[in-house]
């Protein structure tokens, strides 16, 4: 069953850097800054590198913080995955962007709870996990914004060639953003695997082994390289026509906010910040140019995605334990 376990928990991550790289990529294609196979590949070799520099604090978080052990069984851990896979799936085919960290959060209550009530619940966790969830897309908001209003005072009197060096600096931006965003949502995978060994045995206490590490790098970067189409056509088109000045914005903001999240061991989505941020971005510049009906969606999805993955995680671990698993 821990087979089956690290298998569910790849795919996760695979569905993760191939559902999220959307969030990434988004912006500098959207604004011609990069074409869209270069910027896929940049943003895979950043997502490999960067759960190896910046520690495993989100890890720790999910695997160590959310439940008690009494809770943490490899079926429970199985069902909550199936369950986030699922979802990630689902929301890519229709073109939602959702929540990954959303997702394997309600899959992983939805299962424990059932198993074992409600107590299995470390408060203090859930509550540093909601929190981040909460105030991180806040946080893009009110950081794009800002950025913006920065960047516009900064280059008032530039001709229109600042566009070329907009374009240029996206390839950074997107770098460090890409290098984030696999620190924070490949320490999941890392974090449920973990727990699956722990749960089975095969580790004394909670730790991340480096083949974890490893192996989620690899996953979330292969992902990446394949790049969710549908969803990068909402964010890079939808919200508002991109320009490589807002992409620039948008990324450094977006990978800040990710990035500080990631070192405190705060699990955020990057769906929810870089979706922020851009709208913060677009309002900096005129409040009107932004299609609110986009942040209409995002919210559905944010309201929706814990709710119906814990229904469906629960779901799942009453099927797997008759079954006698």
């Amino acid at each position: 069953m821990i087979f089956v376990l690290i298998f569910l928990a790849l795919i996760f991550d695979f569905t993760n850097g191939f559902h999220d790289s959307s969030n990434i990529v988004a912006t500098p294609i959207a604004s011609g800054a990069l074409p869209p196979r270069v910027a896929l590949y940049l943003a895979a070799a950043a997502h490999f590198a960067g759960p190896f520099l910046f520690g495993v604090a989100v890890a720790t978080t999910i695997g160590e913080g959310l439940l008690n052990d009494m809770a943490i069984t490899i079926t429970v851990v199985v069902a909550a995955l199936a369950s986030a896979v699922a979802w990630n799936i689902i929301t890519w085919y229709i073109g939602l962007p959702s929540s990954s960290s959303h997702a394997l959060v309600g899959g992983l209550l939805g299962s424990a709870i059932l198993y074992a009530g409600v107590d299995v619940v470390q408060l203090t966790g859930l509550v540093k996990i909601l929190l981040a969830l909460l105030i991180s897309p806040i946080l893009g908001l009110i950081g794009g914004f800002l950025l913006m209003k920065m960047t516009m005072f900064a280059s008032r009197e530039a001709t229109p060639a600042v566009n070329t060096l907009f374009r240029r600096l996206q390839i950074l931006t997107l770098g460090g953003l890409a290098l984030s965003h696999g620190t924070n949502d490949a320490q999941k995978t890392m974090g449920v695997i973990a727990m699956g060994l722990l749960a089975g045995g095969y580790i004394t206490s909670f730790f991340v082994p480096t083949w974890v590490i490893l192996i989620s790098a690899l996953a979330i970067a292969f992902g990446t390289s394949f790049g969710g189409w549908r969803l990068i056509r909402t964010l890079g088109g939808k919200i508002y026509r991109i320009r490589p000045v807002h992409g620039f914005a948008s990324q450094i903001a977006g990978a800040a906010v990710i990035l500080s999240a990631a070192l405190v061991g705060g699990p955020v989505s990057t769906t929810q910040v870089m979706s922020t941020a851009i709208i913060g971005v677009g309002a900096a510049q005129r409040i009107n140019m932004v299609r609110w009906s986009i942040l209409q969606e995002l919210l559905v999805a944010w309201v929706l995605t814990i709710p119906s993955t814990a229904a469906l995680s629960a779901a799942l671990f009453f099927v797997l334990s008759r079954l006698g698993y």
